[in-house]
């Protein structure tokens, strides 16, 4: 299922390159919904994008605004080649307010290749853009940047377009098929019925390029989703040009790359302090970070994992916890118990005054916070994860401020029925979501090495 968590993110056109354990990955550069460099951009792309309507960072709106969007938008409960591929267009990555937070990359696709500016979703695993559209978001007066516009798929304007019949073994919707070699139709549902995406499958060519010396051009045949009638957010705040599935189900892009041989079956995702990341392709990480097992749904597999104890300064938490590891979750959520016994120690072992409770803050712990505070001098916070490996969290908390006052909050929130590890405490981190072994492996790491 789409994950309306998702952070937001548009790629830009320059390429990063590092040196992994596994010889060289190409790397998606991304960067927060509120940095500089995307209100610097929304201030140039007209009204889906007001940068006036973005909060400051470290104000009340700030977070009240993406504890919102978790809340609302919250709907599910939730190859050996060593040359990776990467897409022929594009790399940096933004998260954008107005349009659903969730990561953005441009892609080409058909015969001649037109561009798409994607949202970027591990919570989901049908590829899909607007094409033949009843009803798509607007394509005018759209601009996201100075050089790209919203763009409409044309099945009979690429020559490689092939319709996928109900035959083939990637259509999931038989019930709806008219005969055996009828079109294939699809539709998902997202949070709710009111969110959703409906039209029929497609194969057609996605432009690719080797991350070597040589640049290679590729084209791998990949099936996705015609959209013909979207709902809900997909007509205004989130993926109004298409959404790039990640997920584990054999439909996903990557799940199609990886069984046709072009690439590793993995991927990174690196979350810095300042919001400016990567994401990177067939990255399988390297032989010294740490992991642990995936939990996998043989009906529906996704990144949950198991988390056995919780360290919180000097106290130690016996629990046994499924979780959803959700790069696009700003915060992260708990049930009870565990998160009354998390939030609870935590406040046991802080010094500062409580906080009263406000209704514009999205976190129950908060506590008033002198000039001269030290953060260092906090509760520290780990997780044990299944298998033994420690993760350490380098920032559970969040400092709010504004003209009257400074306050730093424990960015934990109560769930009804979902826990979640959210981005805030993957920061520091380049996350492996490595789906041939079926691990997730992390490792403390510098966002902006090259």
């Amino acid at each position: 299922m789409f994950s309306f968590w998702k952070i937001f993110v548009v790629f830009l056109i320059s390429i990063f390159g590092f040196r992994s354990c596994h010889g060289l990955i190409f790397s998606f550069k991304m960067h927060h919904r509120f940095s500089e460099p995307v209100k610097r951009w929304s201030e140039a792309a007209g009204k889906l994008s007001p940068a006036d309507n973005m909060p400051k960072k470290g104000t009340f709106e700030f977070y009240a605004e993406l504890a919102n969007r978790d809340r609302l938008l919250r709907g599910r409960k939730l190859s050996e080649t060593d040359v990776p591929l990467v897409f022929s267009d594009g790399n940096a990555t933004f998260k954008m307010s107005s349009l659903g937070f969730l990561h953005y990359t441009t892609v080409k696709l058909g015969t001649p290749g037109v561009k798409f500016m994607v949202a970027l979703d591990t919570g989901s695993d049908l590829f899909w853009v607007p094409c033949d559209c009843s009803q798509c978001a607007p394509t005018e007066g759209t601009t996201y940047a100075s050089d790209f516009h919203l763009n409409v798929y044309d099945p009979k304007g690429s020559s490689t377009s092939k319709k996928v019949s109900c035959n083939n073994s990637l259509c999931s919707h038989h019930n709806r098929c008219l005969g055996t070699f009828s079109n294939c139709p699809y539709m998902v549902s997202y949070v709710s019925s009111e969110t959703s995406t409906s039209g029929i499958l497609i194969e057609d060519v996605l432009h690719l390029e080797t991350d070597d010396n040589h640049k290679d051009p590729m084209e791998a045949n990949v099936t996705f989703g015609c959209g013909q009638v979207q709902s809900g957010s997909f007509l205004d705040v989130a993926a109004p040009n298409g959404l790039f599935g990640l997920g584990m189900e054999k439909i996903s892009v990557p799940s199609i790359l990886s069984r046709e041989g072009f690439i590793a079956d993995s991927f990174s995702m690196c979350f810095g302090d300042d919001g400016i990341g990567r994401i990177s392709f067939g990255d399988k990480g390297c032989a010294d970070q740490e992991e642990t097992p995936f939990n996998l749904n043989p009906l529906h597999p996704t990144y949950n994992i198991t988390v056995t104890q919780i360290r919180v300064g000097t106290r130690l938490l016996d629990v046994e916890v499924t979780a959803l590891f959700d790069s696009g979750t700003s915060f992260t959520y708990l049930v009870d118990p565990t998160y009354t016994e998390l939030t609870k120690s935590f406040h046991s072992q802080t010094q500062d005054r409580r906080h009263p409770r406000d209704s514009r803050i999205p976190f129950e712990y908060c506590y008033d916070m002198s000039p001269d505070a030290n953060t260092s001098l906090l509760p520290s916070l780990s997780l044990a994860m299944k298998g033994g490996s420690q993760y350490p969290v380098y920032d559970p908390i969040i400092i709010i401020s504004s003209q009257s006052e400074l306050i730093y909050c424990l960015a934990v929130v109560k769930s009804a029925g979902l826990n979640i590890i959210g981005q805030n405490f993957m920061t520091g981190y380049r996350i492996v979501f490595d789906r041939e072994k079926l691990v997730l492996g992390w490792k403390k790491f510098d966002c902006l090495a090259t």
